[in-house]
């Protein structure tokens, strides 16, 4: 399997927001694609779709055309991210949140008390700030590419704050092998090039260090039963939605021994609440108003239904981890 893509080919005209279409896989370079899905942006009036193709050899899921580095920067805007917060906040609560935090955080207990952590794509430092319970005398830096990581640093969430991508140029170099553990929750899917981030991540690591990364599962059946409903798969900021086995034999030609591929305890009971959300989003205050009975009533189901789902192939989310080798 190449290691690194074609060279994309133009097959579609395309706005200042989106790049060429390209016509191979990103992650293989297999030219079998087929389109998984076309979806609006649900929080701006703008006309147009977002597009996600799936490769039919390697399952890989990503966004074809792929935002620019001006429409990047755009849905980074704080504008951008305080409306996203707004459509979240309604189906998963501040409480849920650090509910979820805090069982990620117990179920790493298990590693060896670490020194220095990195969580990549913290945002508000929300998971540092939970897992400092059970890590107390471990220093957790953030690493964000929005202005939340530097709002998480004058709260007192993080120690160091670092703005951008682990590939942004200098980023390696700064914080090159610092860092017994860094985590990616929900980060990976929206970086450009995922495998230059995975890349990046083992530099910034201790050798036997580990790295955590959690994301979407492409192959929930909530992915096929709610289609662009489905929030994970996250048009236009998510880029890529690889699947497990896609991310441990990378990690394995990293030279990382995968330790845990965990399907259960990264499911977020959202589903059905958050396909509601999104299909209101653009509806006057009065529907909205109406149709919260439904909303509420989905969201029961959601939780009421987790202890089951989350064993079974409509866990929307996985997590794996991995140990970097000592040479």
């Amino acid at each position: 399997m190449p290691t690194t893509p074609l060279t994309p080919q133009i097959t579609t005209p395309h706005d200042p927001f989106q790049e060429p279409r390209r016509a191979d896989c990103p992650w293989c370079g297999s030219r079998a694609l087929r389109t998984r899905l076309r979806a609006p942006d649900p929080l701006r009036h703008r006309a147009g779709t977002f597009v996600l193709d799936e490769c039919a050899d390697c399952a890989h899921t990503f966004q074809n055309p792929r935002l620019s580095a001006e429409g990047l920067a755009f849905f980074r805007r704080d504008a951008y991210e305080r409306q996203l917060a707004e459509l979240t906040a309604r189906v998963l609560s501040d409480r849920a949140v650090r509910r979820r935090h805090r069982a990620a955080a117990r179920r790493l207990s298990a590693l060896r008390e670490p020194e220095s952590w990195l969580d990549v794509g913290t945002g508000h430092a929300r998971f540092p700030e939970a897992a400092k319970e059970f890590f107390p005398y471990t220093s957790f830096d953030g690493l964000d590419p929005t202005a939340r990581v530097e709002q998480a640093l004058l709260e007192g969430r993080v120690e160091e704050a670092h703005r951008g991508y682990l590939t942004t140029p200098g980023m390696t170099a700064r914080l090159r092998a610092r860092y017994d553990v860094v985590t990616m929750f929900h980060h990976l899917e929206h970086a450009p090039d995922p495998r230059a981030e995975l890349r990046a991540a083992l530099t910034v690591l201790r050798p036997g260090g580990h790295l955590v990364v959690e994301v979407p599962d492409p192959r929930s059946l909530f992915a096929v039963l709610l289609g662009k409903w489905w929030l994970p798969h996250g048009q236009p900021r998510h880029l890529h939605l690889p699947p497990p086995a896609n991310l441990r034999a990378e990690l394995s030609a990293l030279g990382c021994a995968v330790l845990v591929t965990d399907r259960t305890d990264p499911h977020v009971p959202y589903d059905l609440a958050a396909a509601v959300a999104l299909a209101l989003a653009h509806a006057r205050p009065p529907l909205r108003l109406a149709a919260a009975p439904v909303r509420t009533l989905a969201a029961a189901l959601d939780h009421g239904c987790a202890p089951l789902l989350r064993r079974t192939r409509f866990s929307n989310a996985y997590r794996i981890v991995a140990r970097k080798g000592a040479g």
